[in-house]
């Protein structure tokens, strides 16, 4: 199948940690832990960041992070991946860059230079762990189509999207997951929404993380989806 590439947003809930450690001194990090870390750390003892996110004081450009983060992966040789987001902590929103692909958690301090360097001025440090939050994140995605709307990631693991018909306001979206999470057997799956830019207009979809997938499974989860939306 044909790689596709659209630009689009991602809105789940996390719940999140500060980087306390392995920062620039007084400054604002925040970790977004893997739903499935328990899963993969019985196949490596790496401990790697899985999305980290540098709290700005201001609002950022997508175009400026895009091209500022081309720079930073030619220049050190890396394979950084990032987005602008906005977390929601309450009353509270803080404007951030978000990236994957730093290997190793004392790498954040050298990589968030990077950034610094670039002229990202980031946010007082605060500290908190396990803190409800709702990330919304502007970013591409890289999929391939398996079956009629359903589609894989190539470039994150056990991630798959299915598209849906219409659009769910955030506490229609989580009524609708408790009730299918509750009448479903197969459980082991973490959820979030979105859309994709695409046509002069948008396509609402649902972003599906899933170890030990099978087409099936995940054809299931968005039939549930379906039936809801009627």
């Amino acid at each position: 199948m044909a790689t596709l590439e659209y630009i689009g947003k991602i809105i789940k809930q996390e719940n999140i940690d500060t980087v306390d450690e392995n920062k620039i001194p007084r400054t604002f990090v925040i970790n977004v832990p893997n739903p499935y870390d328990s899963y993969y750390s019985r196949f490596t003892d790496v401990e790697k960041p899985d999305s980290i996110i540098f709290v700005t004081k201001t609002p950022n450009s997508f175009e400026k992070i895009l091209r500022v983060t081309k720079k930073i992966n030619e220049k050190h040789n890396l394979n950084l991946d990032s987005a602008k987001c906005e977390v929601t902590i309450g009353s509270r929103k803080l404007n951030g860059i978000r990236v994957k692909g730093i290997n190793r958690y004392p790498e954040i301090e050298k990589v968030q230079q990077y950034y610094k360097d670039a002229g990202y001025d980031f946010a007082k440090s605060e500290k908190f762990k396990d803190v409800d939050s709702l990330i919304r994140i502007n970013r591409f995605f890289n999929i391939e189509k398996l079956a009629e709307g359903v589609f894989k990631a190539n470039n994150e693991q056990d991630v798959y999207y299915v598209t849906i018909p219409r659009y769910m306001p955030w506490d229609e979206f989580r009524r609708i997951t408790f009730e299918i999470k509750n009448n479903i057997s197969d459980k082991n799956y973490d959820i979030a929404k979105g859309i994709v830019y695409i046509d002069g207009g948008i396509k609402e979809f649902l972003r599906i993380v899933k170890p030990k997938y099978t087409l099936e499974s995940i054809q299931l989860i968005r039939d549930k989806y379906i039936e809801k939306l009627q």
